[in-house]
């Protein structure tokens, strides 16, 4: 009997799965990667996702899996992203590890626009996502106290300081609604609570990341010090793509020193099994659509 895809013995293997901005599907080591179209039980995804094989100098090629956030040609805003299609897709495809890889606003002097950040912490100020695979009939609870993964972080940390990128080491990420920028009293509230950046992307994707049992990380590029720095011009769409144009090579180069440095196996860089022990409903009142609707969460358990 073949293992259910998203058991430990069907995801022995680390997949990187990279969502972000369309520059980063142009890097040259992609170029014989294919477009894969996918439907999930939560809708349509951003856009096709690419698949690819990354070369490792000394191990063997790496699979990869990309996905452009907003669609191809920036079509969606922050919040008509479907973010459960996405991280259902990613899961279809057989990723194990997601990098978010997103432009932020930077709340602290020292965080420089070109600065790369990798956040530890996040502040919830979205307010119409949906944020969860569970409800209509399935109750479940994941622990989120460590919302990215540390050993995957570390890893993506340090092949972007191999990168030579400026980095900062953990920090606060707010993660607003949008699509508009902060006011100033909003930035200086953020600051005050010692948050490090402010994005518009990171949540709930992370959240459900954690529900679909992906490690999890972000690599943010500091693009603007958003409207709370008296002596910097405020943040504008103009500055952010200027600084994300400069820094999109810096981000390839990051993804490929990722890929040198993961290991081949799970077991040397384990996933979250978050869903072990989440579920509260009883097993026994679980409707058969809802078994189907997230047998790709759950059904390795039920």
């Amino acid at each position: 009997m073949a293992a259910h895809p998203a058991s430990p013995a069907a995801r022995q293997r680390v997949v990187l799965g990279v969502v972000g901005g369309s520059g980063l599907y142009r890097m040259a080591a992609l170029a014989d990667g294919t477009k894969v179209e996918l439907t999930t039980p939560f809708g349509a995804p951003s856009g096709p996702y690419t698949r690819a094989t990354l070369p490792r100098p000394g191990a063997a090629p790496l699979d990869v899996v990309f996905l452009a956030r907003h669609g191809e040609g920036h079509r969606l805003l922050p919040t008509e992203v479907d973010y459960r299609a996405n991280i259902h897709g990613f899961k279809q495809l057989g990723v194990t590890h997601l990098l978010s890889v997103s432009a932020v606003g930077s709340l602290r002097e020292e965080i420089v626009p070109g600065h790369v950040v990798f956040p530890d912490q996040f502040i919830d100020r979205t307010r119409t996502r949906a944020s969860t695979f569970f409800g209509d009939g399935v109750v479940a609870h994941v622990q989120f106290g460590e919302p990215t993964t540390p050993a995957f972080r570390a890893l993506a940390r340090d092949a972007a300081a191999r990168a030579g990128a400026t980095i900062h080491d953990g920090g606060t990420l707010v993660v607003m609604e949008g699509p508009a920028f902060s006011t100033k009293a909003e930035s200086h509230l953020y600051r005050s609570w010692g948050a490090s950046i402010i994005g518009m992307t990171a949540l709930p994707e992370a959240k459900l990341a954690r529900e679909a049992e992906l490690g999890y990380a972000v690599l943010a590029l500091a693009t603007d010090y958003d409207c709370w720095h008296e002596a910097e011009a405020e943040v504008s769409v103009e500055a952010v793509m200027a600084t994300v144009a400069h820094n999109v090579e810096l981000a390839q180069r990051s993804i490929l020193e990722l890929v040198a440095a993961l290991p081949q196996t799970t077991e040397e860089l384990p996933y979250p099994r978050a869903c072990e022990f989440a579920t509260m409903t009883d097993r026994a009142s679980i409707s058969p659509a809802a078994r189907q609707r997230l047998d790709l969460i759950l059904g390795h358990y039920l």
